[in-house]
C-alpha cells in the first residue's frame, strides 16, 4: 500500500513599508530611481555613520502586530546579523532577534472545513539589503543601494499550513490587513512583498517534523504555489528512493519550474548576532500603544457588516469591493458624492473589474477619482449619455482620469432630445426596411431590433434606445 504523506509548511514574509523615507536615514524610498541616486553616507555603510529610527516604521510595525493579535513587545532592541555578501555594505543587517517587536499572533484563514488559524511566530523589524544586478554580457555583476536601508518587517509564521491553498488564503489575509492599514502596497511583482516557503513532508499521523528546505526568489501567488507543489513531490520522491532531505536553501526557477541548491541551511550562530551598540533599546509606552490602537482602521469584516446594514447591494458585490480597501474607498466616496449605491457598484463590479483584467492591473492601480465617477453616473441617469456612450467615455476616464462632462462635451457626445429629429430618422428607417416592416406585422418581435439598430447608427449612436424603441412601435 503506497504511504501517504502530509506536507508542513511555515513562512517568511518580507514586507516593505510605505514610510517616505528609509528606516535609518533620510534617503527616498521611492520605487524606480536611477541606479544609486536614493543613497547617502548611512545607507551605503561608510565608517563612522550613526543610524537613526525612524519612528513611522515602529508604528507600521505595531499596526500590524495589532492587527494580527499578536502581543506587542514594549521593551524591544535591534541586534546585528553579520554577513558579508557585496549587496550588504556594512557587512552586517540591522534586524531583531532577541526581543522581536511582535509575538505569539495568529491570522484566520478560510479553508473548506471552515476557518482555520495560523499561528505568528514573530514580527520584527529590520533593514533592506541592496540589490545585484549581473550583466552577462560584460560578466561582471553591479550593485544599486537605493533599496538598501528600505525598512522592512518580516513575518514568521508557526508551520501551521497544509497546502498551497492555505498558504495563498494566508498571504492574501496578510496582504488585505496590511493594505488596509496603508502600512505597504504589498505588490509582489515590485518586491514590496516577498514570501521564502519553509517546507517539509512527513507520513501522515508522524508526530515528528521531516527536514525543511527554504525556498526563494518567489514573487506571484501563481510562483508560491507551483513551488510549493514542486518542493512536495520532490521530496517525496527522495524519501520513495531512500535517500535523505538536505537542509539547504533554494532558489525557485518558475521558468523552469524547477528549484535549485543555493547553499545550506545556516543557525543563528552562523550570523553572530549580538545587540546594535549605536541604537538605544525602543521603550513603546502604555499611552502610545492606545493610541495606535485607538487609531487602526475599519477592517474588512466591520466593512462588510456595515455595507450589508447601509448599502443595499448584493453580498456578492459587498465580497469584492471590500476585497481591496482603494475600491471599498473609491465606493464610499462616490456614494458620499450623491450616487445611488447599487449604480456605483455596478460600475465598480461590471466595467472596472473587465478593464482591471484586460490590462492585468490590480485594483490598488486603479486612478479615477470618486468626483468623475459620480459625474458619469449623472449624466447617464440624467440621459444627457446613453450607456454606450458611457462605457465609451469611462473607457478614457479610466485611463486619464477626465472630466466627464467637458469630455461629453467637447467630444459632442450628448444624446439627441429632438423629439422631431428622430421622429424624421425613424421614419426614414421605416421607409428603408420594408421586410423587416413586414417581419414585424407577421409578429416576427425580432425585427424591432434590428431596426433599432439602424436608427442608433443613423444617429451615430446619440439617440436613447428607450425613446427610438417607442417611437418604432408607435409608427409601426
Amino acid at each position: 500500500m503506497a504511504k501517504e504523506y502530509e506536507t508542513v509548511i511555515g513562512l517568511e514574509v518580507h514586507v516593505e513599508l510605505a514610510t517616505k523615507t528609509k528606516i535609518f536615514c533620510g534617503c527616498s524610498t521611492a520605487f524606480g530611481g536611477a541606479p544609486n541616486t536614493h543613497t547617502c553616507p548611512v545607507c551605503t555603510g561608510m565608517p563612522g555613520t550613526l543610524p537613526v529610527l525612524n519612528k513611522q516604521v515602529v508604528e507600521y510595525a505595531i499596526g500590524v502586530g495589532l492587527a494580527t493579535n499578536c502581543t506587542i513587545t514594549q521593551y524591544c532592541k535591534f541586534d546585528r546579523k553579520n554577513y558579508f555578501y557585496p549587496d550588504n555594505p556594512q557587512n552586517y543587517q540591522i534586524s531583531q532577534l532577541y526581543l522581536p517587536i511582535c509575538r505569539n499572533g495568529y491570522v484566520e484563514i478560510e479553508v473548506p472545513e471552515g476557518s482555520k488559524k495560523i499561528g505568528i511566530h514573530e514580527i520584527h523589524m529590520e533593514e533592506d539589503a541592496g540589490k545585484l544586478i549581473h550583466d552577462d554580457w560584460e560578466g561582471c555583476s553591479l550593485v544599486d543601494y537605493n533599496r538598501s536601508g528600505v525598512p522592512l518587517i518580516e513575518i514568521v509564521s508557526e508551520p501551521d499550513m497544509r497546502s498551497a491553498e492555505e498558504v495563498i488564503a494566508y498571504l492574501e489575509k496578510l496582504r488585505m490587513i496590511i493594505q488596509y492599514l496603508g502600512a505597504s502596497d504589498c505588490k509582489l511583482q515590485e518586491g514590496s512583498m516577498r514570501a521564502d516557503v519553509n517546507l517539509s513532508v512527513r507520513e501522515v499521523g508522524a508526530k515528528e517534523f521531516g527536514t525543511r528546505t527554504e525556498m526563494k526568489n518567489l514573487n506571484s501567488f501563481r510562483s508560491i504555489a507551483r513551488a510549493i507543489e514542486g518542493e512536495r513531490a520532490r521530496q517525496i520522491d527522495l524519501i520513495e528512493s531512500g535517500e535523505a532531505v538536505i537542509q539547504e536553501t533554494r532558489r525557485w526557477d518558475d521558468g523552469k519550474e524547477a528549484s535549485y541548491a543555493m547553499r545550506s541551511k545556516e543557525d543563528a550562530q552562523d550570523y553572530r548576532y549580538f545587540p546594535d551598540p549605536d541604537l538605544p533599546p525602543v521603550s513603546i509606552s502604555d499611552e502610545w500603544l492606545e493610541r495606535i490602537r485607538g487609531s487602526q482602521p475599519e477592517f474588512r469584516e466591520e466593512k462588510r457588516k456595515r455595507y450589508k446594514e447601509t448599502f443595499d447591494i448584493p453580498d456578492y458585490d459587498i465580497d469584492i469591493i471590500t476585497d481591496s480597501k482603494h475600491m471599498a474607498d473609491i465606493f464610499e466616496a462616490t456614494v458620499a458624492l450623491g450616487a445611488q449605491p447599487k449604480k456605483v457598484s455596478n460600475w465598480l463590479m461590471v466595467e472596472t473589474l473587465r478593464i482591471l483584467k484586460e490590462r492585468e492591473l490590480d485594483p490598488e492601480d486603479i486612478q479615477f477619482s470618486p468626483k468623475h465617477l459620480a459625474a458619469l453616473i449623472d449624466l447617464t441617469d440624467k440621459k444627457v449619455i446613453n450607456s454606450t456612450v458611457a462605457k465609451e467615455v469611462f473607457e478614457v476616464m479610466f485611463a486619464e482620469d477626465i472630466d466627464p462632462e467637458s469630455y461629453v462635451e467637447e467630444k459632442g457626445l450628448k444624446t439627441v432630445n429632438d423629439e422631431g429629429a428622430l421622429r424624421k430618422t425613424v421614419e426614414q428607417v421605416i421607409a428603408d426596411n420594408p421586410q423587416s416592416v413586414e417581419d414585424y406585422h407577421n409578429g416576427k418581435e425580432k425585427a424591432i431590433g434590428f431596426l433599432v439598430g439602424q436608427t442608433m447608427k443613423a444617429m451615430q449612436g446619440k439617440a436613447d434606445p428607450a425613446s427610438v424603441n417607442r417611437l418604432l412601435k408607435e409608427l409601426l
